[in-house]
This record gives structure tokens, C-alpha cells and sequence, in this order.
């Protein structure tokens, strides 16, 4: 058996799958974030291993005797701060923090970074908070032995070990992305060394072993192995089998996301998409990443005093977008804009916008965000011929029936299951204890397709114009 261990921000969740990739059980525990100023997210790492102590004894009441490996997935970006003795400095600063947006501008403004990492230095990478750290907290930073990634904390309690593995690596704008090496050009620029950093692995390779009091603690033998893993979304990749040029899929998570695999490296950082190592050997993915899906449309649900569920289910089929706009820059954007002080707006409200049509534009403006991560992905060269819908808001037909006619690609809705990031996570963990390979990444059964609606698709493309137009008219107004 294989356990997959996925660090996100709401909670951390576990799954145990057997040798013919069977989920026998699944565990889940919340995590809560703070948020003590503006801008700012924050979570204690402490929280982390409650959790995962909370998991691993779910998952315990169903015998784990058989596990031969763990992998881990989880949010990217985070700076976890660890002294010379492994010592939590700081509350871990979150992937969605925007409060270094002035350090990364800085960053980015250095050309070595974009020309060696692949990307945008945004806000939310792991480089710009440590400078942060560096100007508002020097006598903290000077104490700074070790900098790790979420997940990679959740290593270091399981195996003692400090190592990273190269998808989760690529966020922190230190990476190498083509050569898969820390940069240690760009690790000075920032006041660091590799020291400091972990050591690195591809995903599907054994980063370390299980202590032997966890194993006695949680009923595991002495000899499992710990995998590379994969931030979240290149586990996902994994769980959901787009591994390979061509592939990709649409997550409607808290942020949305659209992933390709690439089997060579393409980036093209001026179309802020991220081009990251994926967490196989010798693949890179490319995202188009926004900050606000799901979460847009629970912000609304929350302010009509709804849930999300009940507002979707009443829509019938695919409208045309109406007068009414919804821009779901709630906290900044990424792709395209690279803006973290942008907010977000409903424009065209008027005596016809009740709570349907205010529903439908919420999801018209995600979706339509989405379609401008689409177009900045194939600025790159990169091509989709097969697109999966995965995350809480793919049970919402009518948006992928949107997703769909916007992007004028069919989307395929997985059988019922959980494919994301702790089967992925799982899947690497059988990669890396029987040496399996890419070949075992197949992707899910399919439950149904969604065609895009062809009478509805001039309609979206008109709609899409429309949304671009206000979200260059509101950019230094809100």
C-alpha cells in the first residue's frame, strides 16, 4: 500500500491506495490561516504536523502494515523558516500573501531572475518574502539556517531530512528551471547560499526514510520511503495523468488554474504564466494560475446569503453572458495581469441584475479569467488537445458547460473519486518504492463530456472581449 499526504491551505489531507491504485481510505484535517494585516497569510507550521498526526491515525484504524512509501503534495511558495537547530523562526508566509509585492517588483526588475528561473518574480513566490524578512525582520533573518517549503516540513518531521523536489522548488524563483538546479546567482541576490536551501530530488525518487518512531507510532514497517512528491498542482498532474504534451487540466479550486504538460521546456515569462518542472523527470508543466475561483463564488454565495451549491443549481442550461461583469480579482491577480493590488468588481449592474444573473456573471468572470490564462499559454506555444475538469466547482455543469464554449475545447468530468493532489502524491509514492515510471500517470475513467455549446461560443467570445475591456478600465482604480 501507498499513503499520499496533500498539504493545502483549508486542511491536510491523506490517502491510502494499494499496488493497483485502488483508494482504499481517505483522512482529512482543517487548517486554519491567520491573517494579521492586510495582504498578509500566515499559518503555523505546528498546525502542519497536527494534522498530518490526525490523518496518520485515520488512516492507521485500517492497518498500515503493507505501506511501502509516502508522498507528499502541497501549497507551493510557502517561506517556512527553520533555525541552525530546526526551529520554526516565524509563522510560515503563504502562497497567497501579497505583502513582498514591492520586493518582487524589485526582483524582477533584475533580469538574471526571469532568464534563469522562467518566470515573473510575483508576490507570492518564496524569494521576495525572505528579501521582506530581510529589511523588517533582519534579526530574524539573520538566524534563518534552513528555508523550506510547506510540504517539505512535513518531510523533515517524517525523515529528519531537508529536501526539496524540483516542481515545488521551481516556485521559489531560486530555481534553475531548465538545468533543474538551485541558482546560486540568484540565491546571492537575495542574501542567501545554497546551504541554506534543501537539498533536491525529482519527485518520483526517495528523498528519505520514515523515522523509526513514527512508524512504531502509526503501525508502518521500518522500511518506508518517502518520496519527492510535487507541489500541489504537479501532483495533480500526476493523480489526473497529464503528463505529456498536449494534455492539460482546468482546476476550479479556491484559485483556478490551467495546467499543460510540457516534454521540453518552453517559457516565455512576459505572458506571466508559470513554467515549472513538473514532478517527473525530464517534464515541465505550464500553469496560467488566478487567485480567486471557487472563491469568488463563495465570496458571492456568502454576500447573497446562499451557498455556492444552491446558487449554481438553479441556472438550467449555458446563457449568453449578459450586461453584468464580474471581475474576480479579489486579492490580485496573476495571469495575465502580474498586479497584486488590482481588485475585483461587478460592472453593468442594472434593475435586471437579480441574484441569477449576478450567479452567472461571477462564473462568466472566472471563466473568462480562465480563457485569458488559455490565450497566454498558447502565446507560448504550448496546445491542448485534451482538457479534465478537477476541483469542488467541477461539480458545477453549467460552469464547465461555460469553461467549455469560452475556451472551445470539450472538458471531460472525471468518474466520481478524488484523482488531485494526494493521489498523486500516492502515485509518486509507488514510483519511488518499486521504481515504477511516468507509464502508471494513466488518466481516470471518464464519467461524461461537456461539449462547448457552438450557438453560444461568438456570444462567449463577444463576452470575453467585453470582461478584457472593463479589466483595463478598472486597473488603477480599485
Amino acid at each position: 500500500m501507498y499513503i499520499g499526504l496533500d498539504l493545502g491551505t483549508s486542511g491536510l489531507k491523506g490517502l491510502l491506495m494499494d499496488d493497483a491504485q485502488q483508494v482504499l481510505a481517505e483522512a482529512q484535517a482543517p487548517l486554519s490561516v491567520s491573517r494579521p494585516a492586510e495582504g498578509w497569510s500566515e499559518q503555523s507550521p505546528a498546525d502542519w504536523i497536527g494534522a498530518a498526526e490526525a490523518v496518520l491515525g485515520q488512516l492507521a484504524a485500517h492497518g498500515l502494515g503493507a505501506v511501502k512509501g509516502i508522498g507528499l503534495s502541497g501549497q507551493m511558495h510557502g517561506a517556512t523558516l527553520l533555525s541552525s537547530l530546526d526551529d520554526v523562526l516565524r509563522p510560515c508566509i503563504l502562497w497567497n500573501d501579497t505583502r513582498a509585492y514591492v520586493e518582487a517588483a524589485e526582483l524582477d526588475a533584475d533580469p538574471r531572475f526571469r532568464a534563469t528561473s522562467g518566470n515573473i518574480v510575483f508576490p507570492g513566490f518564496t524569494a521576495p518574502k525572505l528579501v521582506w524578512v530581510a529589511r523588517h525582520e533582519p534579526d530574524l533573518f539573520a538566524r534563518v539556517a534552513k528555508v523550506l517549503l510547506p510540504k517539505d516540513y512535513l518531510r523533515l518531521w517524517l525523515t529528519g531530512e531537508h529536501v526539496a523536489e524540483m516542481s515545488d522548488a521551481a516556485g521559489t524563483s531560486w530555481l534553475d528551471c531548465e538545468k533543474r538546479d538551485w541558482s546560486d546567482e540568484l540565491l546571492e541576490a537575495c542574501g542567501l547560499s545554497r546551504a541554506q536551501m534543501p537539498r533536491l530530488v525529482e519527485g518520483s525518487q526517495v528523498s528519505g526514510q520514515l523515522r523509526p518512531e513514527l512508524a512504531a507510532r502509526f503501525g508502518l514497517s521500518k522500511d518506508v520511503v518517502v518520496a519527492g512528491g510535487g507541489g500541489d498542482n504537479a501532483a495533480s498532474g500526476v493523480g489526473v495523468g497529464v503528463v505529456h504534451a498536449g494534455q492539460a487540466f482546468v482546476s476550479l479550486g479556491t484559485s483556478g488554474v490551467l495546467f499543460a504538460a510540457n516534454d521540453a521546456y518552453q517559457p516565455d515569462p512576459a505572458t506571466a504564466v508559470h513554467t515549472f518542472c513538473h514532478a517527473l523527470p525530464g517534464k515541465w508543466h505550464q500553469m496560467g494560475v488566478i487567485l480567486a475561483a471557487t472563491d469568488a463564488l463563495n465570496w458571492f454565495a456568502a454576500l447573497a446569503g446562499s451557498d455556492a451549491a444552491k446558487l449554481t443549481g438553479a441556472l438550467g442550461a449555458l446563457q449568453a453572458p449578459g450586461k453584468t461583469r464580474f471581475l474576480p480579482y479579489l486579492g490580485g491577480e496573476r495571469t495575465p495581469l502580474n498586479d497584486a493590488t488590482i481588485r475585483g468588481a461587478f460592472i453593468g449592474l442594472d434593475h435586471a441584475t437579480d441574484r441569477s444573473a449576478a450567479t452567472r456573471a461571477v462564473l462568466e468572470g472566472v471563466t473568462f479569467a480562465l480563457r485569458d490564462c488559455r490565450d497566454a499559454l498558447a502565446a507560448t506555444g504550448t496546445r491542448i488537445e485534451s482538457l479534465l475538469a478537477v476541483g469542488g466547482g467541477s461539480r458545477s455543469d453549467y460552469w464547465l458547460s461555460a469553461i467549455a464554449t469560452a475556451l472551445d475545447t470539450p472538458v471531460s468530468v472525471p468518474v466520481a473519486g478524488d484523482f488531485g493532489g494526494a493521489f498523486g502524491a500516492a502515485r509518486l509514492a509507488l514510483m519511488a518504492a518499486s521504481g515504477a515510471g511516468v507509464e502508471i500517470a494513466t488518466q481516470p475513467a471518464i464519467s461524461h463530456v461537456i461539449e462547448p455549446v457552438s450557438q453560444l461560443k461568438q456570444a462567449f467570445a463577444d463576452g470575453h472581449a467585453r470582461y478584457r475591456a472593463a479589466a483595463i478600465a478598472i486597473k488603477g482604480l480599485t
